[in-house]
């Protein structure tokens, strides 16, 4: 999952190569980050690694910060930057102990299903108008979930139970985005969100605390670069390039997963997940794909 929003400068066609490479490290970074996520979950508390990773995300931020010379800390939407980070923060603990008990490839497939609930939450909240066309892709996403869950075919475990919370949590967490991209840099925006998960993370990792090891500290350290660099190579692929091209390259995500997961864990992944993820992404690609034409008409007008 991305922290950042996608910036809304038009893309050139003539950068069109660039953005796809940028989308294609970004998911590399993001799928390294959830293998280590599931690596050192397994020595330290989901919690506590959660804590780090925000801790090392805000250092990696700082620079940017500073360099802005502490604007990004100037904004009138407070209250909406503490319900971002609070339903950011409860969704990042989810998922953090989901990547502890979970197959990579599952997760990853679950993960595209944040799109279908934000697709919702934004018709509930600021009231967008959802249409037939986009109506049936939702149907379709959550037939995708019904795929890989296979609820009466065998248990639904904690771990996916916790990934489907943390991508409902998520999804509120875009919503607020769009708001708050109304007003605020996705500096600011970011900035933020670790401002505000970061006594959320500690809180809940302190009754779980053990003192890190080197070694630990520099999965930990990694888990918090490689994130924030994937989140910022994420927002500038969107900004070069044309949402309808590069959503595809997401799919990637469950492709690297797969792989890391085989060779890092020996985690195999099953053909209900390969088919129940495809439909989920397909389900979330055409619906970005429409949001995205509907804003192009309206840009025209």
């Amino acid at each position: 999952m991305s922290d950042l929003p996608a910036s809304t400068t038009a893309p050139g066609a003539n950068t069109l190569p660039r953005a796809m490479a940028l989308m294609l490290i970004s998911c590399m970074c993001f799928t390294a980050m959830h293998g280590a996520i599931g690596r050192v979950t397994q020595e330290v508390h989901p919690f506590e690694a959660a804590f780090f990773r925000n801790l090392f995300g805000l250092l990696v931020l700082m620079p940017a910060i500073i360099k802005a010379n502490f604007t990004p800390f100037r904004t009138t939407k407070l209250h909406l930057h503490a319900i971002r980070g609070l339903a950011n923060g409860t969704s990042m603990l989810m998922f953090f102990s989901s990547l502890a008990i979970t197959p990579l490839a599952e997760v990853t497939a679950l993960g595209y299903a944040a799109p279908l609930f934000a697709t919702i939450g934004a018709a509930i909240v600021l009231r967008e108008k959802i249409r037939a066309r986009r109506i049936a892709a939702l149907v379709v996403g959550f037939i995708g979930m019904v795929v890989v869950l296979r609820p009466g075919f065998g248990t639904i475990g904690t771990g996916q139970l916790l990934v489907l919370g943390a991508t409902v949590l998520w999804a509120v967490s875009v919503v607020d985005i769009k708001i708050l991209s109304r007003t605020d840099s996705s500096l600011t925006i970011a900035t933020y969100m670790v401002v505000f998960i970061l006594p959320i993370s500690l809180v809940a990792a302190l009754p779980h605390w053990q003192t890190p090891t080197l070694n630990q500290l520099i999965w930990l350290f990694f888990i918090g670069a490689i994130g924030s660099g994937g989140q910022l190579l994420y927002t500038e692929a969107m900004r070069l390039g044309d949402t309808s091209v590069l959503m595809p390259l997401d799919f990637t995500k469950l492709i690297f997963a797969s792989l890391l997961g085989f060779f890092a864990f020996a985690q195999v992944p099953d053909l209900w997940t390969w088919i129940g993820g495809t439909i989920i992404f397909a389900s979330t690609v055409y619906i970005s794909y429409r949001e995205h034409q509907i804003a192009k008409a309206a840009a025209r007008h």
